[in-house]
């Protein structure tokens, strides 16, 4: 053991992961000592620092109703081909995630959802992208976020179908950053025999991960403008849609937020607006009762534009900010340790801490971003539990709606 690691664990008041160290094979002491000088501990200090952020003055948004979109669809999505005609659009699809609480035992993009025929997220997501790329006559470079769990079994699962015709030089690949797990006492742990716990550092670390992977070169190279971020849980997710696309780039903003109007005030979505002049997301438990319930004159709630994880990204200002700190979010989780026995348990109750970084915090980081609505039946089908809302079941309804064969 080099004294590296001894300072390393010593300033961070965590020397107990030392303890029993003496009875470890030589190549699990090294692996350990591995693992700690690679992992990040300032997240142990930072996280706490971030608990205390104090919010600023609260105002709507700078917004693009339904209504708008339609009126001006045509010279929208114009505006919108231009771009992907050019190859300055990308899409970056957020799928470190896998199907565990959904009962499916791999990457949750590849779990089939249909009822008559095979239908994964995956595939629904490549269609759309096809689709635009048949209408701009340019395929969209794809980046697709993976984490240490999903990464073989996506890649394998996407080349088993041929990535559903989709043109494989135009799909590139990304492992999500790690971050340090802990106790309630901010004390390390192990998962496994001389493993500490570690876990995907949130939704927020994409942009620094794709940079840590080497693709900031290559979406250079690429002539790539624009980002569009996504998540793989809304099986309705439409991804580099012109209309939303044009919309922003007319606007002059530098980012673009789709958005579905919220379905009551009590909705548990976070809502799009401004703070302190500067675009913001605030989530529904940071909304009192008055915030949430005030309305407009014509009675439509003030704050009623909730994000569906689908945000449009300048390249340019997103390469001003790349490097800055996003706040660091403790989130209560249930998170697999190493029991008495020497073997890994799965916990029934939260039982520490996962720190993350959330994409909402880069939207922060914005100088402005577009609300642009979109109609929640065709656009937010998302499939976060097994059953009730925002299920499978209420997916597939959706899904039907849209219509979708399932």
């Amino acid at each position: 053991m080099t004294e590296a690691v001894k300072e390393k664990l010593a300033a961070y008041g965590q020397l107990h992961i030392l303890e029993g160290y003496e009875n470890l094979t030589p190549q699990q002491q090294d692996a350990l000592c591995r693992q700690v000088m690679e992992l990040d501990f300032e997240v142990l200090k930072t996280a706490a620092d971030s608990e205390n952020n104090r919010r600023g003055t609260f105002a709507p948004p700078t917004a693009m109703p339904i209504s708008e979109i339609s009126a001006r669809a045509e010279v929208l999505e114009k505006i919108g081909l231009d771009a992907l005609r050019k190859g300055e659009v990308g899409a970056v699809l957020l799928a470190g995630g896998e199907g565990t609480r959904l009962g499916y035992d791999g990457p949750k993009g590849a779990m089939n959802i249909g009822e008559t025929r095979e239908l994964s997220l995956y595939e629904l997501h490549f269609s759309n992208l096809t689709q635009y790329w048949k209408q701009s006559g340019t395929p969209i470079p794809l980046f697709i976020m993976t984490s240490a769990s999903t990464d073989s079994k996506t890649k394998a699962f996407l080349e088993e179908k041929n990535f559903f015709g989709y043109p494989r030089e135009s799909v590139f690949f990304f492992k999500q950053d790690m971050a340090v797990c802990s106790d309630f006492s901010d004390k390390l742990f192990f998962d496994a025999p001389a493993h500490i716990a570690e876990a995907p550092n949130g939704n927020g670390g994409w942009f620094s991960s794709m940079i840590g992977a080497g693709l900031l070169e290559k979406i250079e190279q690429l002539g790539v403008r624009w980002l569009d971020v996504f998540a793989v849980d809304n099986a309705l997710q439409k991804i580099a849609d012109p209309c939303f696309v044009g919309a922003v780039i007319e606007s002059g903003c530098e980012a673009g937020a789709k958005v579905v109007e919220k379905q009551r005030a009590e909705e548990k979505v976070g809502v799009l607006c401004l703070e302190d002049g500067k675009p913001s997301i605030v989530e529904y438990f940071e909304m009192d009762k008055a915030m949430s319930e005030l309305r407009n004159a014509d009675g439509s709630l003030t704050y009623r534009y909730g994000v569906i994880l689908n945000y449009l990204f300048s390249m340019e200002r997103l390469k001003r900010i790349g490097q800055a700190n996003l706040p660091i979010h403790k989130a209560k989780k249930k998170i697999p340790f190493l029991g008495a026995d020497g073997t890994t348990q799965k916990p029934d109750e939260p039982n520490g801490y996962k720190y993350e970084t959330l994409v909402l915090d880069m939207v922060r980081l914005q100088e402005s971003c577009l609300a642009y609505e979109v109609e929640r039946a065709a656009e937010f089908a998302p499939i976060k539990n097994r059953y009730g809302v925002d299920s499978l079941d209420t997916a597939r309804e959706l899904l039907k709606g849209a219509g979708f064969i399932l």
